[in-house]
């Protein structure tokens, strides 16, 4: 079952794809998404990426949280629903 991961305190030039690339290490990458804002086009600085299992979110979490990024400390956690 896929995992949804939210990422933030991302660089402003993180791309989709460099998100999906970064990820991939730990595993496989259903999506991988940086949030835009709608009136300028430019990143908001978080995104959500959506791991294959649970075990690849978990390697992640543990690989990528508070690592140096563009320098920048991400923060990945289990993205919440929803609402």
């Amino acid at each position: 079952m896929a995992v949804q991961l939210y990422v933030g305190n991302l660089s402003y030039s993180t791309t989709d794809e460099s998100l999906r690339s970064l990820f991939a290490e730990f595993g496989e990458v259903a999506s991988a998404k940086v949030i835009m804002d709608r009136d300028t086009g430019r990143s908001k600085g978080f995104g959500f990426v959506e791991m294959a299992d649970q075990s690849s979110a978990d390697s992640a979490i543990r690989g990528l949280d508070g690592k140096d990024v563009g320098g920048r400390n991400i923060k990945v956690n289990i993205a919440k629903p929803k609402k």
